[in-house]
Protein backbone atom coordinates (compact mmCIF):
# COMPACT_ATOMS: atom_id res chain seq x y z
CA UNK A 1 0.00 0.00 0.00
CA UNK A 2 1.10 3.47 -1.02
CA UNK A 3 0.38 6.89 0.97
CA UNK A 4 -1.22 7.55 4.44
CA UNK A 5 -4.87 7.97 2.49
CA UNK A 6 -5.06 4.00 2.16
CA UNK A 7 -3.52 2.87 5.64
CA UNK A 8 -6.16 5.35 7.51
CA UNK A 9 -8.96 3.95 5.28
CA UNK A 10 -8.20 0.37 6.31
CA UNK A 11 -7.52 1.81 9.76
CA UNK A 12 -10.85 3.42 9.70
CA UNK A 13 -12.88 0.90 7.86
CA UNK A 14 -11.25 -2.26 8.37
CA UNK A 15 -12.40 -5.25 9.97
CA UNK A 16 -9.74 -6.78 12.51
CA UNK A 17 -9.01 -10.44 12.48
CA UNK A 18 -6.31 -11.66 15.60
CA UNK A 19 -3.83 -14.19 16.16
CA UNK A 20 -1.48 -14.62 18.69
CA UNK A 21 1.48 -13.62 15.80
CA UNK A 22 -0.52 -10.74 14.65
CA UNK A 23 -2.74 -8.43 13.79
CA UNK A 24 -4.80 -8.21 10.39
CA UNK A 25 -6.93 -5.17 9.70
CA UNK A 26 -8.84 -6.16 6.68
CA UNK A 27 -11.32 -4.07 3.68
CA UNK A 28 -12.50 -4.83 0.30
CA UNK A 29 -10.26 -4.66 -2.71
CA UNK A 30 -10.81 -0.95 -4.27
CA UNK A 31 -8.43 -0.04 -7.29
CA UNK A 32 -7.31 3.34 -7.09
CA UNK A 33 -8.32 6.29 -8.80
CA UNK A 34 -7.60 5.28 -12.52
CA UNK A 35 -6.21 2.29 -11.94
CA UNK A 36 -7.49 -1.10 -13.77
CA UNK A 37 -9.99 -3.54 -11.32
CA UNK A 38 -7.55 -5.89 -11.59
CA UNK A 39 -8.77 -7.74 -7.61
CA UNK A 40 -5.59 -8.77 -5.67
CA UNK A 41 -3.88 -8.64 -2.21
CA UNK A 42 -2.14 -5.60 -1.54
CA UNK A 43 -1.23 -5.87 2.31
CA UNK A 44 1.17 -3.46 4.11
CA UNK A 45 3.38 -4.80 6.92
CA UNK A 46 4.17 -2.68 9.93
CA UNK A 47 6.05 -3.57 12.90
CA UNK A 48 6.28 -0.79 14.96
CA UNK A 49 9.55 0.30 17.44
CA UNK A 50 7.29 -0.09 20.39
CA UNK A 51 6.55 -3.88 19.47
CA UNK A 52 10.23 -4.67 18.66
CA UNK A 53 12.77 -1.93 19.65
CA UNK A 54 15.58 -3.31 17.17
CA UNK A 55 15.66 -2.37 13.14
CA UNK A 56 17.25 -5.54 12.96
CA UNK A 57 14.00 -7.68 14.33
CA UNK A 58 11.69 -5.43 12.55
CA UNK A 59 13.28 -6.28 9.61
CA UNK A 60 13.26 -10.06 10.01
CA UNK A 61 9.56 -10.22 11.25
CA UNK A 62 8.87 -8.25 8.10
CA UNK A 63 10.68 -10.71 5.85
CA UNK A 64 9.77 -13.67 7.55
CA UNK A 65 5.57 -12.88 7.01
CA UNK A 66 6.63 -11.62 3.93
CA UNK A 67 7.65 -14.50 2.82
CA UNK A 68 5.04 -17.01 4.41
CA UNK A 69 2.33 -14.47 2.93
CA UNK A 70 4.07 -15.09 -0.53
CA UNK A 71 4.06 -19.00 -0.34
CA UNK A 72 1.05 -19.59 1.19
CA UNK A 73 -0.81 -22.47 -0.76
CA UNK A 74 -3.85 -21.31 -2.09
CA UNK A 75 -2.78 -17.84 -2.55
CA UNK A 76 -4.15 -14.68 -1.21
CA UNK A 77 -7.96 -13.50 -1.46
CA UNK A 78 -8.34 -9.93 -2.52
CA UNK A 79 -8.44 -7.39 -0.36
CA UNK A 80 -6.35 -4.42 1.18
CA UNK A 81 -4.90 -4.96 4.62
CA UNK A 82 -2.45 -4.11 7.38
CA UNK A 83 -0.50 -6.63 8.87
CA UNK A 84 0.84 -5.95 12.43
CA UNK A 85 2.91 -8.86 13.67
CA UNK A 86 3.74 -9.48 17.11
CA UNK A 87 7.08 -10.37 18.56
CA UNK A 88 6.17 -14.13 18.44
CA UNK A 89 6.36 -14.15 14.85
CA UNK A 90 10.36 -13.97 15.27
CA UNK A 91 10.81 -17.33 17.30
CA UNK A 92 7.92 -19.34 15.76
CA UNK A 93 8.32 -21.83 13.32
CA UNK A 94 8.16 -21.27 9.58
CA UNK A 95 5.46 -23.70 9.07
CA UNK A 96 3.79 -22.32 12.02
CA UNK A 97 3.79 -18.91 10.81
CA UNK A 98 2.32 -19.81 7.59
CA UNK A 99 -0.51 -21.76 9.12
CA UNK A 100 -1.68 -19.02 11.53
CA UNK A 101 -1.54 -16.92 8.08
CA UNK A 102 -3.85 -18.87 6.05
CA UNK A 103 -6.33 -19.39 9.16
CA UNK A 104 -6.17 -16.20 9.95
CA UNK A 105 -7.00 -15.28 6.00
CA UNK A 106 -9.71 -17.47 5.78
CA UNK A 107 -11.61 -15.26 7.30
CA UNK A 108 -11.51 -12.56 5.23
CA UNK A 109 -14.94 -12.13 3.26
CA UNK A 110 -14.47 -13.98 0.73
CA UNK A 111 -16.81 -11.51 -1.77
CA UNK A 112 -15.67 -8.78 -3.51
CA UNK A 113 -17.34 -5.70 -4.26
CA UNK A 114 -16.97 -4.33 -8.02
CA UNK A 115 -17.25 -0.85 -8.81
CA UNK A 116 -19.10 0.12 -11.40
CA UNK A 117 -22.32 -1.60 -10.62
CA UNK A 118 -24.90 -1.24 -7.74
CA UNK A 119 -24.76 -4.23 -5.26
CA UNK A 120 -22.53 -6.40 -7.49
CA UNK A 121 -20.41 -9.01 -6.41
CA UNK A 122 -18.52 -11.72 -7.37
CA UNK A 123 -16.97 -14.43 -6.08
CA UNK A 124 -12.65 -14.56 -6.16
CA UNK A 125 -11.61 -16.38 -9.16
CA UNK A 126 -14.94 -15.88 -11.07
CA UNK A 127 -14.68 -14.00 -13.82
CA UNK A 128 -17.16 -11.13 -15.66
Amino acid sequence: MKGDREFRRVRQHGLVLRDPLFTLRVTDYRPRHGEAWRPRAIIGIVVPKKTLSRAVDRNRARRRVREALRTLPGGLPPCRAILLPNPGVLSAPFPELQAALARVLAGVPGRVKRGGGKGQKIAPGGSS
